[in-house]
């Protein structure tokens, strides 16, 4: 059969991270790649007990459920949402696949092919390949250390219409930023004035390291939820457990209606066990305590990787300390092409994140991204170890080839 795939699909790339992860399965590759929560993180024990009540419910935590999700679990967020200066309720909150699928089920029901989208630069690769997969034009916003440049949003705001903002505000990824409040309101003053929608996208924001008072969302800062032109999404992907898929998304509740509309043309609902077991877990976890827990020990593993790093003095390269999240960002030596160096470190056994795919535009061939959580003290040290073999291998090859 000779097959004959949309012009949509054949336009996509594969995910930059997916691909490298692929490398270090079933050999003796250390990922700093992926995205990946350690795993001691995960609350086993409390997890097993969870579906096991939620399986004492019956029948009904295998039967289909609501599309918008289940109830006592929207509550829940809804109930610690209102913590975080967010007075929504469960009507204005929809339970994704993941915090992804937000932002697919938000671009399926607010873009058009052809509309544009701002976008930081770089920014979450997962976004751009969304963009790209849907003929959607993301147009990237000079910035800088606090965010968006104001005056470079103005200027494409008034160059481009764009329909949607796409936003990581807190720990970016991949750069681990964070938006000052200035810039926030500055966003979102301009977005409102301009009858722009702002997409918040939040699931590093628990995993905050300095003793400041959390960062304010976006869609906090904005009237809320009615006539709010901000939806924020976030994930339990990075305080529970990235097996669960479990993301939620809020906002006007005009919006979410849609966004639910589509969800049951894509998948009908996600997962009622996972929903079930997650809300018994909720009900009765400290899940505060968990976080505070996953904060202590992410830090002490980016305080590890920085010290590491710092130890190589490798001359050109430059990295910013991260305030939280799960990645550092690191420029290297402008001559350095950073997907020849990942080759190079694939030989010495160590991986990472090339910057090339986080960009929507004019990319940086010489940043990488680095994740702490996943690996040990010790792996970590002898990854930073390998990576320094393949920086001094492949500057040595660039001299040679002078």
């Amino acid at each position: 059969m000779e097959y004959s795939f949309s012009k949509s699909v054949e336009a996509l790339s594969s995910s930059a991270v997916r691909e490298i992860l692929k490398l270090t399965q079933g050999n003796q590759v250390l990922s700093l790649a992926g995205g990946l929560p350690a795993e001691d993180s995960f609350p086993i024990a409390e997890m097993r007990e969870a579906f096991n009540r939620a399986f004492e419910k019956g029948a009904k935590a295998l039967q289909y459920g609501l599309t918008d999700g289940y109830l006592p679990l929207r509550e829940w967020i809804a109930s610690r949402m209102k913590q975080k200066h967010m007075n929504v309720g469960a009507d204005n909150m929809i339970i994704t696949t993941g915090s992804q699928q937000a932002v697919d089920l938000l671009c399926r029901v607010y873009l058009d092919e052809g509309d544009v989208v701002l976008v930081e630069n770089p920014t979450y690769l997962a976004a751009v390949q969304l963009f790209q997969f849907r003929g959607i034009k993301a147009i990237p916003v000079d910035g800088d250390a606090n965010g968006m440049d104001l005056d470079d949003l103005a200027k494409k705001i008034a160059q481009y219409r764009p329909k949607m903002v796409y936003v990581i505000p807190t720990f970016a990824n991949p750069t681990g930023k964070v938006w000052s409040l200035e810039r926030r309101l500055g966003l979102l003053r301009q977005c409102k004035a301009q009858n722009i929608l702002i997409l918040e996208d939040d699931p590093y924001g628990e995993i905050q390291f300095d003793g400041e008072a959390p960062y304010r969302s976006i869609f906090s800062l904005d009237e809320h939820p009615t006539d709010c032109c901000v939806v924020y999404t976030s994930t339990f992907s990075k305080i529970v457990a990235p097996g669960l898929r479990t993301g939620w998304a809020i906002g006007d509740t005009r919006v979410i209606q849609m966004m639910v509309k589509a969800k049951q043309a894509v998948d009908l609902q996600s997962s009622t066990i996972d929903q079930y077991a997650l809300y018994e877990l909720l009900s009765r976890f400290d899940l505060e305590r968990h976080i505070e827990k996953i904060r202590e020990s992410y830090k002490a593993r980016m305080e590890w990787m920085h010290e590491l790093l710092v130890a190589q003095n490798w001359e050109g390269v430059q990295w910013e300390k991260p305030r939280g999240g799960m990645f550092l960002w690191v420029n290297l030596p402008e001559h350095f092409d950073a997907e020849k160096l990942l080759a190079q470190s694939v030989k010495e056994g160590v991986a990472f994140v090339p910057g090339k795919p986080f960009y929507a535009a004019e990319p940086h061939l010489n940043t990488m991204r680095l994740n702490y959580t996943l690996l040990n003290r010790e792996d970590t040290e002898l990854a930073i170890s390998r990576l320094g073999k393949a920086f001094h291998a492949y500057s040595e090859s660039l001299v040679t080839n002078v």
